[in-house]
């Protein structure tokens, strides 16, 4: 199979049918640019489906200056395109598809109807109305010796394609059943471009939970928890997994801990079963005679837990905690430390770090040693955590990259 039909427009092709593709193309068809989109997989906008399936976080509504901030050393570089494409203008963008968006009680952003597709199917169809051009089942494998970008094709043929700019928008390689499996990494490597390595960001962590409270728990919920890593706290929920935990809540100390798995190969994390109690205000239930209640039974309705509470705190006292003092009881379930020994893999994580180091894209997203080709989204080495920061930033990114090939196409048009 060759090239698409020759067109008196420039020609663009965009590789990745996520939100920063997808916002890629919205700008250059909009700029009048023949667009054609590349996805490996059969439909558009897989992962970004599931992460509306309970409830599509857009993006948060705090203001900039504790806004930039979540994206940690990444967040200078990030900083002109979320201003470009800020969090109002995401909402806007959203009216515009007849989504209306509103501020939850968190602070982040949803549509009003909660849902993602309702938003895709919207956008796909202003894209289509707008000329781009869709190939699904199209895996990229790079450059062949002509420069030409190249697919394997959904009959297994090869695929060519030499636009006049492309914009790379693949993913990162969490949740690579829905397309984003970082294969892009190897291929970008052999053209010499520097590839922070992927590792799991808002993921789980390993527990060397004994058999039988894995047996027991797995799968329960940890509820009105806090957690606390390296001196900073969250309050939220977690779910105990047969590899350790995982959830919002763990989810949101992710980067720390992963760090200090990296470092030192374990981490420690630090759970409060009551954070609106004091150990003092525990104890003194905890201290009334048990009578002939089991112990379960007791905790239960003296330190109002939950059977995968109770059950954990069983296993950090390690047979122990029927024979400890009402203070000491209190402490533990003030402060049961969780020893974690290793990252959720990639396919288990909600997103990556790692990618492609910012150092070799200049200020319009464009790769230095790949002139006319740029890159947005998780492509590129940040991260962030949930709570409407992923999608931003991959918005952000998307719409600058499609505004720096504009441009570069303008410029070119000049020579």
């Amino acid at each position: 199979m060759t090239d698409p039909q020759p067109s008196q427009k420039p020609r663009a092709a965009v590789i990745g049918g996520g939100p920063a593709g997808l916002m890629a193309a919205d700008i250059l068809s909009g700029a009048g640019i023949a667009v054609t989109l590349y996805e490996r997989m059969p439909s558009l906008g897989r992962k970004f489906l599931i992460a509306g399936r309970g409830g599509l976080n857009l993006t948060h509504s705090e203001v900039m200056e504790r806004f930039l901030p979540r994206y940690g050393e990444a967040a200078e570089h990030l900083r002109e395109a979320i201003a470009a494409f800020s969090p109002d203008d995401l909402r806007a963008f959203s009216e515009a598809l007849g989504q209306p968006t509103f501020i939850g009680s968190s602070g982040r952003v949803f549509p009003k109807d909660m849902k993602s597709s309702p938003l895709l199917r919207a956008w796909l169809r202003r894209l289509d109305a707008n000329g781009v051009a869709f190939r699904v089942r199209n895996r990229w494998t790079g450059w062949n010796e002509a420069g030409a970008l190249s697919f394997v094709g959904p009959d297994g043929r090869d695929v060519t394609d030499s636009p006049d700019v492309t914009i790379l928008a693949l993913g990162g390689a969490s949740w690579p059943k829905l397309g984003s499996d970082g294969g892009w990494a190897d291929i970008l490597r052999k053209a010499a471009i520097e590839i922070s390595p992927l590792r799991p960001a808002n993921c789980g962590f390993a527990v060397p939970w004994s058999d039988i409270f894995r047996q027991r728990f797995a799968g329960q919920p940890l509820k009105r928890i806090a957690l606390s890593h390296g001196g900073e706290t969250v309050r939220g929920e977690s779910v105990i997994a047969h590899y350790g935990i995982e959830g919002g809540a763990v989810y949101t100390l992710s980067r720390a801990l992963r760090e200090a798995i990296e470092k030192s190969g374990e981490a420690t994390l630090v759970i409060d079963l009551r954070p609106d109690m004091t150990q003092k205000q525990l104890a003194a239930p905890l201290g009334q005679p048990r009578g002939k209640q089991s112990l379960s039974t007791f905790l239960r309705k003296a330190a109002n837990l939950a059977p995968p509470a109770i059950g954990l705190l069983q296993e950090a006292a390690a047979g122990k905690l029927s024979a400890m003092p009402a203070y000491e009881m209190a402490g533990l379930i003030k402060a049961i430390p969780l020893k974690l020994t290793g990252t959720a893999p990639n396919d288990r994580a909600i997103s990556t770090a790692g990618g492609i180091a910012f150092r070799e894209i200049d200020e319009h997203f464009m790769l230095r040693k790949k002139p006319g080709v740029f890159a947005a989204g998780e492509m590129l080495d940040w991260e962030a955590p949930t709570g409407g920061y992923l999608l931003q930033a991959c918005f952000a990114t998307g719409a600058a990259a499609g505004r720096g090939a504009v441009g570069w196409l303008a410029e070119k048009a000049k020579l």
